[in-house]
C-alpha cells in the first residue's frame, strides 16, 4: 500500500494519545516534565492539538521528547513513532494542489486498503471522466480557465490509485440513478461507458435505481476508508463543511447504512446492463 502523510500523521497522534494515556499522565503534566527537561514551548493545548492530529508536520525532536516522557525506550518501538513522524513530514503531490483540493480525502485514499463509497447525485471522483469532471466544476460556479484545467488535473492524479498497476485500494462505488440522470449529454455516453469498462474483481459500481424507493443513505453521501494497519473512518462532505468521523460507534453505523442501501442497490451484472440500457 502506497504511503499516505496525512495517515502517518493521524496513526502518530492516536499512537501518542493512548501513550500518555498508558502512562497515567494528564496533558498538564506532561507539560511540567517537558519543561523539566528544557522543552519550554510546551503547553496543554499544544498536547491536545497533536492529539486530535492537528498539527501541521509533526517536528522529530516534539516526539522524542514525549517518548521520553511517556518512558517508551525500546529502540524498535522508539523507531516505529519515528517511522511515522519522517512520512507524516514528506511532502506528496497534492501539496501542490492545496489551492484546489479541500478536505483530507485525497491525501488518505493512498492509505486505504478499502474505500467504500455511496454517490447520490455526481458520478464519485475516483470514477470521473475529464470531460464529466470539468463539467462538474464549471456546475460548481468556477469560471476561471486557470483554476478548472488545475482542479481538473488534481481530480486525475487522485485517481491514480485505482489503475491495475497501482498496489492502491479495493474500490466499491454505490450510485444512486439519480447521479446517472444528472450527466450532461455531451459527457453521458463517455461518463457511462467508463463506469463499465473500468469493473474488474477489485473494482465494482453498484446501481441504486429509482425503483428502491426511500433508502438508507437517502441523508446524504458518505466514502468509508479501511486501514490495514490503523481503525478506519468515515468521511463526508458538503459545500462548507468536510469532515473526518472515527469514533468506533460512527463507523458501525455507517457501516450498517453501507449494508443497507448496497442491499438496495442493483447487483454487478445487473448493474452494468442497466448502465448498458442508458447509453444503448
Amino acid at each position: 500500500m502506497a504511503t499516505s502523510p496525512p495517515l502517518s500523521k493521524r496513526r502518530l497522534s492516536r499512537l501518542l494519545r493512548e501513550s500518555r494515556e498508558a502512562s497515567g499522565l494528564t496533558a498538564d503534566q506532561v507539560t511540567d516534565r517537558a519543561h523539566e527537561l528544557g522543552a519550554t514551548r510546551w503547553s496543554p493545548s499544544k498536547i491536545t492539538r497533536l492529539e486530535r492530529d492537528e498539527w501541521v508536520r509533526p517536528k522529530l525532536e516534539d516526539v522524542e521528547v514525549l517518548l521520553d516522557i511517556y518512558g517508551i525506550q525500546g529502540l524498535t518501538e522508539r523507531a516505529e513513532y519515528i517511522r511515522l513522524a519522517k512520512e507524516a513530514r514528506q511532502k506528496s503531490w497534492w501539496r501542490s494542489y492545496d489551492d484546489v483540493i479541500e478536505g483530507k480525502l485525497p491525501g488518505l485514499e493512498p492509505g486505504a486498503s478499502r474505500i467504500r463509497e455511496v454517490a447520490l447525485t455526481l458520478i464519485p471522483g475516483l470514477l470521473q471522466t475529464q470531460a464529466y469532471t470539468r463539467a462538474v466544476i464549471i456546475g460548481g460556479g468556477i469560471v476561471d480557465a486557470e483554476e478548472i484545467d488545475r482542479r481538473v488535473e488534481a481530480r486525475m492524479l487522485r485517481q491514480l490509485i485505482l489503475d491495475p498497476k497501482a498496489d492502491g485500494p479495493k474500490y466499491w462505488a454505490i450510485i444512486d440513478e439519480a447521479a446517472l440522470r444528472k450527466i450532461p449529454l455531451e459527457t453521458r455516453e463517455e461518463q457511462i461507458r467508463h463506469l463499465i469498462d473500468i469493473q474488474r474483481p477489485d473494482l465494482r459500481v453498484q446501481v441504486l435505481p429509482d425503483s428502491a424507493g426511500l433508502h438508507a443513505a437517502v441523508g446524504g453521501a458518505f466514502t468509508m476508508l479501511d486501514f490495514a494497519e490503523d481503525t478506519g473512518l468515515v468521511y463526508t462532505e458538503n459545500p462548507v463543511v468536510q469532515r473526518v468521523h472515527d469514533e468506533p460507534a460512527d463507523i458501525e453505523a455507517w457501516d450498517l447504512v453501507y449494508q443497507y442501501v448496497s442491499a438496495s442497490a442493483l447487483g454487478i451484472q445487473e448493474s452494468v446492463l442497466f448502465l448498458e440500457s442508458l447509453i444503448s
